[in-house]
């Protein structure tokens, strides 16, 4: 009865528009897997198998299809695909097994073993299948629009999976999370939103005070505004009076004073570095320009300034990159 039920529950889950489901990135097992020539039986999957070929060549058979792969492809096997692995070569392929989506019995659920066709009792923990929603088409094997970025986000997750230090859990899921947005973009169809610019704009500032450290640009921003970077500076101006370069300074500069303040084991240049300066002199040049004080008055009284050689002879960095 209860089988029944879970399964019951689980068709209603499946049956739902993509936009009820609850992402939840779940890794169960992830590995750089480095082999020689090797193969593994048919095996039809209850989760999501998402591999990186970054050495040698491999054959997978999917759904009865071949795709050859070379270095740089990325394959995605999804839940209920029956799938057959072969490396032709020494090869060097991270892989994870994950769910996208959340299931409460998703400890329960498991990397199928060769030769295991038959998935039917497991059925409720078998996870929604992206293409099966009509907005959706993920081919097996694919080239992201931004494969370095993927690439290093998924190195990332198989890293902090693999190593479990503070938080990995957390960055687990916001790295997968992240890669699932990204397969989205490439590969959704999804009707754009009837929202104005105006509203599409209140997200950047999250976005960007998620990623102060990184080398955000002007792009970036308009790609979460779902706008061109021309339209995307023109609009922005016109709702907040200054630049989306002026904007991120802004924040960036906002981020460096409540380290200074609150932070002070730490060094100025490695509150700049934390807060997306390449080097100190743009740092301390952009913070007296808007603060009109130097970052070292803005440490609380009483509290020694820490420095460092970097911060004692000219920086070898480069600048910080421009915006377009």
């Amino acid at each position: 009865m209860f089988r029944m039920l879970i399964y019951i529950w689980s068709v209603a889950r499946m049956s739902r528009s993509f936009h009820e489901l609850l992402v939840a990135p779940y890794i169960r097992q992830a590995e750089f897997a480095a082999r020689p020539p090797w193969s593994y039986g048919d095996r039809k999957l209850l989760d999501y198998l998402l591999i990186y070929v970054e050495e040698g060549r491999c054959r997978f058979t999917v759904n009865g299809t071949d795709y050859d792969f070379r270095e740089g492809d990325f394959c995605l096997v999804q839940p209920g695909d029956q799938v057959y692995h072969e490396g032709l070569t020494h090869t060097l392929t991270p892989f994870a097994h994950l769910d996208f989506f959340y299931n409460l019995l998703r400890e329960k659920s498991f990397p199928t073993s060769a030769g295991m066709i038959n998935i039917d009792p497991y059925v409720h923990l078998l996870q929604p299948r992206l293409n099966d929603f009509p907005e959706i088409d993920i081919p097996v094997r694919f080239r992201p629009s931004q494969t370095v970025l993927f690439r290093s986000k998924m190195m990332r997750m198989i890293g902090c999976w693999i190593e479990r230090n503070v938080h990995w859990q957390i960055e687990v899921q916001q790295l997968g999370t992240e890669l699932l947005l990204e397969l989205i973009r490439d590969f959704g169809r999804f009707k754009s939103e009837t929202k104005t610019p105006s509203v599409r704009l209140d997200r950047i500032a999250s976005y960007v005070s998620l990623h102060l450290h990184e080398n955000v640009t002007v792009k970036d921003m308009a790609r979460q505004a779902h706008l061109s970077p021309s339209r995307f500076h023109a609009v922005f101006r016109d709702k907040y009076g200054v630049s989306p370069y002026q904007f991120l300074l802004r924040l960036r500069i906002e981020r460096a004073i409540d380290m200074l303040r609150n932070e002070p084991d730490y060094t100025i240049s490695q509150v700049a570095q934390f807060c997306g300066f390449n080097n100190i002199q743009h740092f301390s040049k952009t913070f007296k320009a808007i603060t009109g004080e130097p970052p070292s008055r803005m440490i609380k009284k009483g509290k020694s300034v820490k420095t460092d050689e970097a911060e004692k002879s000219p920086a070898s960095a480069q600048g910080q990159k421009q915006f377009a």
